[in-house]
């Protein structure tokens, strides 16, 4: 089996909604359903194989078995895989935050930075991010308006629709707005500075914690920098290149791909449904699965009326 399909955790944050298990058939018994995590080696929110004679396994401990190979030969060089993938429902507007860059988060949180995009899947009426500051700024009024709650006034508020792509790159401050449902490709890390989260309270009463300092060191005090041509992929960097995949089931029903020895392939199925197969297996697939294809796989084809985002790692430049 090549294929392999995966099961992701789930994470209960009080900003998100019920929609991934009510839309996107996740198996969760909480009232909140905030993020899966689905592809994932992170210790933080592991990622389960579903089928074939890893099931019930993670996907770390199935990699640690097949050896790195399964990540392919644009990999080599990483020390750690370089992907994870999520599904993330913001029944509320998220904490304002930044990532750090690999030299800073590797020096003071021992794991790399992040760099991230998003995928608009859903976006109710009047939805935004934020997304890098209106103007540049000094780094004094960027801690002033922190500490004095102004700091949305010199946001840059982006409208979000369904379909829209959005960069961030490391040192840019930014925020996935209420009533949107996003799938997030980032680099395989968990740090994050949150600057300002709108005054919430946990679960234990106590208002939830910032990090004003190293959000000071971190920050780009500037628009974000718009990102790159990467036509025909939606987004491109070292760590992650995303395509879209649309089959409408009459112009485009069927696509016949081949996983070389350089990368590994993610399958994220954002709508529809249909078969995943390749020369030994076929499998059936419905909006909201996910599916890891090793390097070095061969042919594989997939058909159907769907959406989805097709992850792989690119050779260094």
């Amino acid at each position: 089996m090549a294929i392999l399909k995966l099961k992701p955790s789930g994470k209960d944050y009080l900003w998100g909604g019920h929609r991934l298990v009510d839309e996107y058939n996740k198996e969760y018994d909480g009232d909140i359903l905030a993020e899966t995590w689905e592809l994932s080696c992170h210790p933080d929110g592991p990622s389960y194989i579903v089928n074939g004679e890893y099931a019930g396994k993670t996907l770390e401990q199935y990699m640690q078995t097949a050896g790195k190979e399964v990540w392919g030969s644009n990999c080599s060089q990483m020390d750690v895989f370089p992907v994870l993938i999520k599904f993330i429902d913001a029944k509320e507007t998220l904490a304002i935050q930044v990532h750090p860059d690999n030299e800073y988060a590797l020096a003071h949180e021992g794991e790399l930075g992040k760099k991230e995009m998003w995928y608009i899947m859903e976006a109710g009426e009047g939805a935004f991010v934020y997304y890098g500051f209106k103007e540049k700024i000094s780094r004094k009024e960027f801690e002033e308006r922190i500490r004095d709650n102004t700091l949305t006034d010199i946001l840059n508020k982006v409208p979000a629709r369904k379909g829209d792509v959005f960069f961030i790159d490391t040192g840019t401050i930014h925020a996935i707005g209420e009533n949107i449902l996003v799938a997030e490709i980032q680099q395989n890390s968990n740090v994050t500075y949150r600057v300002c989260d709108f005054g919430r309270v946990g679960k234990d009463g106590r208002r939830l914690g910032v990090n004003i300092e190293r959000s000071l060191e971190v920050t780009k005090l500037e628009p974000a920098a718009k990102q790159a041509e990467c036509y025909p992929h939606i987004a491109d960097c070292d760590y992650f290149t995303v395509d879209k995949l649309n089959l409408d089931g009459r112009m485009m029903r069927k696509l016949e791909g081949n996983v070389s020895q350089k990368s590994f392939v993610s399958i994220l199925i954002l709508d529809g449904e249909g078969r995943l197969a390749d020369r030994d297996d076929v499998l059936e697939f419905r909006k909201g699965d996910s599916f890891f294809i090793p390097a070095g796989s061969g042919d594989y084809y997939i058909e159907g009326v769907c959406d989805a985002l097709i992850t792989s790692v690119r050779q260094p430049v």
